[in-house]
Formats: C-alpha cells, sequence, structure tokens
C-alpha cells in the first residue's frame, strides 16, 4: 500500500480503514468477522484505523484494543470525542468542555490500550463554545504526550482556521464522495492553503456508489440507513442515476464501482486519505485494490460532470444526525 502525509509529519497508509460498522449503525455486529477484517487490513497494508468513543457505545474502541494486543501494527490510530449518548439512543448532545476532552481522552486509551492516540478528533463541534477553548485543552493534552495530533470534523472554514491558529489541525474529518461534494465550495481549500490533510468518511456514500442498492432493497434490524432520507424508496430511486454513472465508467475500466469511487478521491488531492469502512474481508479487499486505479485528469472530469448533472435527492442524514455538522 502507497501513503500519503496528511501534514508533513503525519504519514498513513494511502487508504484506511474506517471500523464503526464493526460495531453498530448497519445490522448486527461479528466480533470473529471484524477481527478476521483487521488483521487482513494489515496484512494489505494498511496503517491507519479509524474509530470513535461513541460507536458502539465504546465497543469499537474495545474491539480495536483487543486487535492491537494481539498485533501491534506500524499504524496510526485515530479516534474522536464530542458527541455523547444515552444508552443505545440515536439521539445526541455535543460535549467540548475541556474537563469531558480530558475525561474522554483518558477513556480512549485505556480502552485502545495505547499510551498515545495518534490523532484525536473533535466529533462534532460545539457551536456555544469557542473552538479557542477547545483546542487549548488538546493542546495541553499533547504537551502531556497523550495525543500526538488534533483533528476536526464537520468543521466550517471559518472554524477550521480559528483552530489552526491556536494550535496546529493536522486532518480534517467530513463526509465527501461523488454524491457529497459540499466540502469543494470552502472546506478543501481552506485544508490545502493551511496545510491539513482531509479524510473522506462514507467514500462509498454508505454504500450506495457500489450499486448495491436499488428501490427495493430491504435494510437489516439495526441499519441506520432505513431512516436516512437519501435512501428512503423516492429519493434511493431519484438517486439511481448517479449510480448507473459510476457503473458505466467502471465497466470501461475494468474495475468495480467501488474502486472506482474511491480513485477518483484519491485523484482530489496528495493529502486526501479516505477511509472506507466494511465489516467483511472481501470487500476490504476490493476496496483495498482502488490504490492502483489510476484515473486520468479527462475521465476525472468526465464522472464528476456525469454526477453533477443529477442532483442529489435527499438529505445526509435526520436533523439529530446534523447536529454539530458545519459548526
Amino acid at each position: 500500500m502507497k501513503t500519503r502525509h496528511l501534514t508533513d509529519d503525519l504519514e498513513v497508509s494511502a487508504l484506511g480503514l474506517g471500523c464503526m460498522g464493526m460495531s453498530e449503525f448497519y445490522g448486527p455486529r461479528d466480533d470473529e468477522e471484524s477481527m478476521r477484517v483487521l488483521h487482513r487490513a494489515v496484512d494489505l497494508g494498511i496503517g491507519f484505523f479509524d474509530t470513535a468513543d461513541m460507536y458502539g457505545l465504546h465497543h469499537n474502541e474495545d474491539l480495536l484494543g483487543r486487535f492491537l494486543k494481539e498485533r501491534r501494527p506500524e499504524a496510526v490510530i485515530a479516534t474522536k470525542f464530542g458527541i455523547v449518548r444515552e444508552g443505545n439512543s440515536y439521539a445526541r448532545s455535543i460535549d467540548n468542555s475541556p474537563a469531558y476532552a480530558r475525561k474522554s481522552c483518558e477513556g480512549s486509551l485505556r480502552r485502545l490500550g495505547v499510551e498515545r492516540i495518534d490523532l484525536l478528533y473533535v466529533h462534532r463541534v460545539d457551536r456555544s463554545r469557542p473552538i479557542e477553548e477547545v483546542m487549548g485543552a488538546l493542546a495541553d493534552l499533547v504537551n502531556e504526550g497523550k495525543i500526538g495530533h488534533i483533528g476536526l470534523c464537520e468543521v466550517s472554514a471559518k472554524t477550521l482556521r480559528r483552530a489552526h491558529a491556536v494550535h496546529p489541525v493536522a486532518a480534517v474529518q467530513t463526509e465527501y464522495s461523488l454524491w457529497t461534494r459540499d466540502v469543494e465550495a470552502e472546506i478543501l481549500p481552506t485544508c490545502r492553503e493551511l496545510g491539513v490533510g482531509f479524510v473522506p468518511y462514507s467514500p462509498l456514500g454508505r454504500g450506495f456508489l457500489t450499486g448495491s442498492f436499488d428501490s427495493g432493497t430491504a435494510f437489516q434490524a439495526g441499519d441506520f440507513r432505513a431512516n436516512l432520507p437519501r435512501f428512503s424508496g423516492d429519493n434511493l430511486q431519484a438517486n439511481q442515476a448517479i449510480v448507473d454513472a459510476v457503473k458505466s465508467m467502471a465497466a470501461e475500466k475494468g474495475c468495480t464501482p467501488a474502486q472506482l469511487a474511491l480513485a477518483w478521491l484519491l485523484a482530489q488531492g496528495d493529502r486526501i486519505v479516505p477511509i472506507p469502512g466494511t465489516k467483511r474481508v472481501r470487500y476490504l479487499e476490493e476496496n483495498m485494490a482502488a490504490a492502483e486505479v489510476v484515473l486520468s485528469e479527462a475521465e476525472e472530469r468526465v464522472l464528476a460532470d456525469a454526477i453533477a448533472r443529477h442532483v442529489v435527492s435527499g438529505a445526509r442524514y435526520t436533523e439529530e444526525g446534523m447536529k454539530g455538522v458545519d459548526a
């Protein structure tokens, strides 16, 4: 696996692994299969693993911690804090207070079984709290050696600039894919200007860009896509034209739609590192092969233009899920 630099001093594999789905949101969990995925990821050269304290209410960090006890690879481990959930409810609040940041960091260190978190993101920004205060608290944790780098998720360009003025931001993580391109207006240009890496999550559109869904798709129990506006019956049908464009070019390139979608993201900048998630070895292997798919500038434009002709139907999240987005 080739590598990329999110910042000059933070090198990761060109593709990372999003671990969220191993714990919840996409149907039942299977820890044994997830462990096989994690081991196979290392075999394939993946050196960037992404988790969060709220995924599975700590289960995801615990799972990754058990893996790291079995096999500690030379890898960058990223986790997040700031979203607070009660029980198994999807409802959430946001807490960026210095006290909560420290408490969350120490909990993540314990669950992951590491002495330092390589990259700690603010999962969602609390609009009511100055970002300067949050960055100051995280800078203290950097100085104490508890975290290596600071990241932000789903922030506005204005907030990123203010944060970066207090302490260097290593990476911004925001949803970005062929059907979610809002970041191209302000966030990506700002990241490039400041030398901040960009980590697209849901780079396959929560599986939509693989071509696996149609209007008759039935979701498993516990799959939160059943409640997302874009995956509702009418919207899902309307959005089929988008994936049809991806499938058409993928057939011409001799790759899968998933590989094409990831290759397109990789072509958008040297400091862009997508983190496709999966809990199945065969999908992991398919996704990682995208690093070998090369698109010409002409192919990038043709694909992007084909997608742009179709307006995406439906919001990214429910109103609850949009809390803290673009803050």
